[in-house]
């Protein structure tokens, strides 16, 4: 019998007291809720822009990723939203520096009103096979 998805969060999310998990784990998967480029533990942004913006969210994902088992070798898509299609080239300059062994699956796309007005947001998908008892 499969076990259903766990529900994952950390100190660090909970003290955000945001109304979601940040990370699903649904068997050898981590499904990781959409990052932003925010100072860590507050609701405010890095300051600077897409770049820094952009550097932020993948430390994020990376934290993420690590605490949950799993590091940014193990991911397989993501899905960036950036508030401008023009700030694309920009962020992979950084993103291709954060996947020098393998790229990932990934869209990217424009949206309108992401969260705290970022520039960008990220979610992953990654492959973390659950450990056995």
């Amino acid at each position: 019998m499969t076990a259903g998805p766990t529900f994952l969060t950390s100190p660090q999310a909970e003290a955000l007291a945001l109304p979601f998990s940040e990370a699903v784990r649904a068997g050898d998967f981590l499904f990781l809720s959409g990052q932003l480029g925010n100072v860590p533990g507050k609701l405010e942004l890095v300051p600077g822009g897409i770049g820094p913006e952009t550097i932020q969210t993948l430390e994020h994902i990376q934290a993420i990723l690590e605490r949950h088992g799993s590091s940014l070798d193990a991911i397989v898509k993501c899905t960036v939203f950036l508030a401008d299609i023009r700030d694309w080239s920009a962020f992979n300059v950084i993103y291709r520096d954060q996947f020098q062994r393998h790229l990932p699956a990934r869209s990217a796309l424009a949206a309108n009103g992401l969260a705290l007005g970022a520039r960008v947001e990220v979610e992953c998908i990654a492959y973390a096979p659950a450990t056995l008892p």
